[in-house]
């Protein structure tokens, strides 16, 4: 893995001897109390601002602040006027702009399109508070209020559309936010160590048009860059003559034999698949233009497949894209921090809380979060539906037990309402805690999309004992009743340990523990990347027996998601069959949500599988686009609802499965109609937001009971 500076290694800027700020400002009148004439950096976000290391404005104003940086927050402005991005004046380095902890149009939209009624970011979860694309309109209003401050896009939305990237809302390919927004720069990923150099080197005069060198950035240039070694990835491979061109999917060069001399004594010439000996750190990767994957939605595929193949910052190189006559550069993924530098980031002196601004408004995400502890980073998953791996890797961050400790202290002492109970010790997977590969050289070198899927690598480390030792001293706390876990589980590496299984049963379960199957057929969570319903088997036969052994009655709830790339009619009928041979009837449910530069929204787009080698005649995917068809596929999850009922109906008529349509208990739905139900083929539910407190937008678990 390459090497980086230590975070915190930088001489710290004069603002230092400042101190800390009890709040970062969010008005000149803040501003002046703490005797600042100006700030050095302002941050610009779509969320209203809590100082809380869960919310990405905080982490990166409390990281600049510590090196010696003056951040200003401007928070949910208007953006109709670039007026009230004059509210703390001229920043002396640049803007940072972000949507917040979520993709806007995400947080505004439901997967049908619809409006949301409220946002969980904002105060009193009041809706309408951020434009869509906030990133774009952000970064215009910036630019009008001072022309010349240099605007730095980050966060998830800007991360996520780093290049030409499929838009569901708008149903088109747009191009790269960065050319969009017009901005200076674009970070993304975790943004910590391309921010505080960034930072230091603007405050020592370095123009911002002259740094290219920083992992985990992005920018627009014009012309070739000298001294780079370039692999065109812009064509398919196609039958016929083989031409002499890069191949962007293979890892290593390949080994071909060397050639013999003729009878006169003259070497061939021979072509070899790739240049031989290339460094891969001057090497970049030519994607197909954003006209080309705009007009084109098998390349666009292909573009998705091998942007994914350069994730890993252990060999990923340099990728470009032609937009127009400009080139959106972007360079290799950030070096992950380590444990010690995890550690300091969350341990900055936030506030811990809503701004005091807000006086008594009620934020929902920070109300969510507020009682729970972030232990880890990243996710070696690599489900197709997910943008985890592309925004925060795949190579699992860990902070300290005694980090983690500190932090369950502090919310026992600082945290207004705690009444002992930790509410989370988790992150975007509970269990992936100090996890990773025996081999760091393997690590390094490693291209595959996850760890776990088609099964669990054998070079991955599973050892959940660090994990039940930790979950043994957060119970031992003083002030602490109960420690319970809320994230995500892999409950396929859980079922590996089942010491942990039983750790986790015993004392961690409040009652309902939510798991993801996803789906119960093969060829939906193919697409998915996701494990067999044998594993959640398993893990539920080991679930059951140590409640049972506990003394505790308490349930499993599998969610699942409707119309994914890949799943046919029968799948959906296939899989509310097992609901109701299991006794579940789902309360919310959702489709998915095709999110930017998702693999999964690459099928959805192309209908093409961008898992494997991509051509005008590889394999195709299904997808479900018509809005009746996607209706019906959550209908079929919410079976028991009779506003369903004659949707589904229907539909198991013209599936040759009207034997399913009856009283008994054999058949899905009954024959009759209640009076006054079946109006509405959607139901009467609202659909739900994604569930907050996290940095990756994800269909939000549904809330289901248990039939007795």
């Amino acid at each position: 893995m390459p090497t980086a500076p230590h975070l915190f290694s930088y001489r710290r800027h004069w603002a230092h001897k400042l101190g800390p700020a009890p709040e970062l400002p969010m008005s000149r009148a803040e501003m002046d109390l703490l005797g600042w004439d100006a700030c050095d950096v302002i941050i610009v976000t779509g969320d209203a601002y809590v100082d809380h290391p869960s919310f990405g404005m905080a982490i990166v104003g409390r990281l600049l602040e510590a090196q010696g940086f003056r951040v200003g927050i401007i928070a949910q402005p208007n953006w109709t006027s670039a007026e009230d991005f004059r509210r703390l004046g001229r920043p002396t380095l640049f803007f940072g702009i972000t949507a917040g902890n979520m993709d806007s149009m995400v947080n505004r939209y439901t997967s049908d399109r619809r409006i949301r009624s409220d946002d969980a970011y904002t105060p009193d979860g009041e809706s309408g508070r951020r434009p869509d694309r906030s990133v774009l309109v952000y970064a215009q209003r910036a630019r009008e209020a001072y022309g010349d401050v240099p605007i730095v896009i980050g966060g998830i939305e800007a991360s996520l559309r780093r290049i030409a990237h499929y838009d569901y809302w708008s149903e088109k390919v747009r191009r790269s936010a960065l050319v969009d927004a017009k901005a200076d720069l674009l970070i993304f990923g975790n943004a910590e160590r391309a921010l505080v150099e960034l930072a230091h080197r603007l405050a020592k005069g370095e123009p911002i048009e002259t740094i290219r060198d920083l992992r985990g950035t992005g920018f627009v240039t014009r012309g070739a860059a000298e001294g780079w070694t370039e692999i065109d990835s812009t064509r398919l491979d196609e039958p016929g003559r083989l031409e002499a061109h890069p191949d962007p999917y293979q890892s290593e060069p390949a080994c071909d034999s060397a050639p013999s001399p003729d009878a006169t004594g003259t070497l061939p010439i021979r072509f070899h698949r790739r240049p031989r000996h290339l460094d891969r750190a001057r090497t970049v990767v030519r994607l197909p233009s954003f006209e080309q994957v705009r007009d084109d939605p098998v390349l666009y595929a292909h573009a998705s497949r091998v942007f994914h193949l350069e994730t890993n910052p252990g060999n990923a190189r340099a990728l470009v894209q032609r937009h127009g006559e400009r080139d959106v550069w972007l360079n290799p993924p950030p070096i992950p921090l380590t444990t010690e530098e995890l550690d300091r980031v969350f341990e900055l002196p936030y506030s811990r809380r809503p701004h005091s601004a807000y006086g008594e408004a009620r934020i929902p995400a920070w109300e969510m979060i507020r009682f729970s502890v972030n232990i880890t980073r990243g996710c070696f998953g690599g489900c197709t539906f997910c943008s985890i791996t592309e925004h925060e890797g795949r190579i699992i961050q860990s902070r300290s037990e005694g980090s983690i400790l500190r932090e369950i202290e502090e919310i026992r002492d600082r945290t207004p309402g705690f009444t002992g109970t930790i509410s989370d010790l988790g992150g975007p997977t509970a269990n992936m805690w100090r996890l990773a590969c025996k081999d760091p050289k393997i690590e390094s070198a490693c291209r595959k999309p996850s760890c776990v899927y088609p099964d669990i690598c054998p070079n991955l480390g599973t050892d959940h004992g660090p994990l039940i030792r930790l979950y043994r001293k957060a119970r031992q706390v003083s002030g602490v009743k109960r420690v319970l876990i809320a994230s995500g589980l892999r409950y396929d590496l859980a079922v590996r340990s089942p010491e942990y299984v039983r750790e986790l049963v015993t004392h961690h379960v409040g009652g309902y523990l939510k798991i993801a199957p996803e789906h119960t057929e093969a060829g939906p969570l193919s697409k998915m990347m996701k494990p067999g319903i044998g594993t959640y088997d398993r893990f539920k036969a080991l679930f059951d027996r140590y409640s049972r052994e506990a003394g505790k009655e308490q349930y499993l709830i599998p969610y699942f998601i409707a119309a994914h790339p890949g799943t046919s009619d029968e799948d959906m009928l296939a899989l509310a069959l097992w609901l109701k041979r299991n006794g579940f009837r789902p309360d919310q449910v959702q489709a998915f949500l095709p999110t930017p530069m998702a693999l999964a929204t690459a099928m959805y787009h192309s209908g093409k599988n961008p898992l494997k080698r991509v051509t005008r005649t590889s394999e195709t995917v299904s997808v479900v686009r018509r809005l009746k068809q996607r209706r019906l596929h959550k209908a079929f999850l919410r079976y028991h609802d009779p506003e369903n009922w004659p949707l589904l109906r229907e539909a198991l008529k013209t599936m040759g499965r009207a034997d399913l349509i009856g009283n008994g208990k054999r058949h899905l739905v009954p024959a009759f109609q209640p009076p006054g139900t079946g109006k509405s083929p959607e139901g009467r539910r609202k659909p739900v937001g994604t569930a907050p407190g996290g940095t990756t937008p994800m269909h939000p678990a549904p809330r289901a009971r248990k039939s007795r």
